[in-house]
């Protein structure tokens, strides 16, 4: 019988996906934060449907291929979106009071904190994902900051941050599939190179 672990992986990468998913998605939100349009159905469909499911399945599929940070980023981000929509929706229903400012303050920052530890692990990949999760940490702060503050100003400043957030995302997953299908760099990812790491005790030795 084969071994299983010697099996050759013929799956297709799933981070495009799971990218598209949230980053049209949260481009979306972020205009009508900057002030472009109102929140409506639209950008509820999309937040349930395409940043929400969407990216659930392609953290299951990331699980299916080992790789841990796409699991747990992509899962989270899909359950993110649909519990921003449950916020917006479930008080419409008479099922749930509606969350005071300060409610989605703390929701808003335990999400970045969320976010600011797989920055930290994308210190390990490329660039471009460095800067979806850097530039996502920092619209979450933004985004705390102004429901804690009532400063409508910010969410403008913040709305535009997500726009870039999102626009960066889009980009990683274009450069993935284009780069596949073509067989060669069309869009560069910055690629960071890899250090192996020397255990101490070998150092030591």
């Amino acid at each position: 019988m084969k071994d299983h672990a010697a099996a050759h992986d013929h799956t297709a990468n799933p981070a495009p996906l799971g990218l598209l998913g949230f980053g049209m998605t949260t481009v979306l939100l972020n205009l009508h934060n900057a002030g472009v349009f109102e929140l409506g159905s639209m950008i509820l469909a999309m937040g349930i449907f395409y940043g929400g499911i969407c990216q659930v399945c392609a953290g299951l599929m990331e699980w299916k291929k080992g790789n841990t940070f796409g699991t747990v980023a992509f899962t989270s981000y899909g359950f993110f979106w649909l519990s921003l929509v449950a916020l917006v929706v479930l008080p419409k229903t008479g099922l749930a009071a509606a969350t005071s400012s300060g409610g989605m303050a703390a929701y808003l920052a335990m999400w970045g904190v969320l976010t600011l530890m797989l920055f930290i692990g994308t210190l390990r990949l490329n660039r471009v994902t460095q800067l979806v999760f850097a530039s996502l940490t920092v619209l979450f702060a933004l985004l705390a900051v102004a429901d804690a503050t009532g400063n409508e100003t910010l969410k403008l400043v913040a709305g535009w941050e997500g726009i870039l957030c999102g626009a960066s995302a889009i980009y990683a997953a274009a450069a993935q599939v284009l780069n596949e299908v073509y067989g060669r760099t069309v869009l560069p990812l910055g690629e960071v190179a890899q250090h192996k790491v020397v255990p101490l005790h070998c150092k030591a030795a």
